[in-house]
């Protein structure tokens, strides 16, 4: 069983730091390299820069499933939008439905505040999470290149789903 747990504290952000380090340095380390990967966890998924995400309004949430950390989401209403920045689950995980569980949890988190859609960005190189992305009814909208500091850059693309 899947179950969803909004993240509002040190303990909840601790978790999802732990989480963030174990699953991004086995998914991302091929496509981005060690370093890139270590700069993003310490610039966006520290518990610090959790903590600041969330007193912005971000929502992060803890997915368990069976009663075992499975990973995490976040997500922000942005005017009509509700923008999916985050959702990972760890590899031991990974087959079991979560993702599908998680699109749902979200698709009816984003009706709830009267989004009409689901936007996200995912690196060009992330061809398994692209495809699930596209199978789930996400259609691309190109790429997206950001400037994240120190040199590094985000090479995306944009995806969106209408509610």
């Amino acid at each position: 069983m899947t179950t969803f747990i909004n993240a509002k504290d040190e303990k909840a952000f601790t978790l999802i730091a732990h989480l963030a380090r174990t699953i991004w340095e086995d998914h991302y380390t091929p496509i981005i390299g060690s370093e890139q990967v270590s700069y993003m966890l310490n610039k966006f998924q520290s518990v610090e820069a959790i903590a600041e995400q969330v007193s912005r309004g971000v929502q992060y949430h803890l997915i368990f499933y069976n009663s075992k950390p499975a990973g995490y989401l976040a997500f922000e209403k942005k005017l009509e939008e509700l923008f999916l920045s985050k959702i990972y689950v760890s590899k031991e995980m990974r087959g079991k439905g979560i993702g599908k569980e998680a699109m749902a949890f979200i698709e009816r988190e984003g009706r709830h505040m009267d989004c009409t859609q689901i936007s996200l960005t995912v690196n060009k190189h992330n061809t398994g999470s692209i495809k699930a992305y596209e199978k789930l009814g996400f259609h691309n909208l190109g790429g997206i290149v950001q400037d994240i500091g120190q040199g590094y850059i985000m090479d995306d693309f944009l995806l969106i789903k209408s509610l």
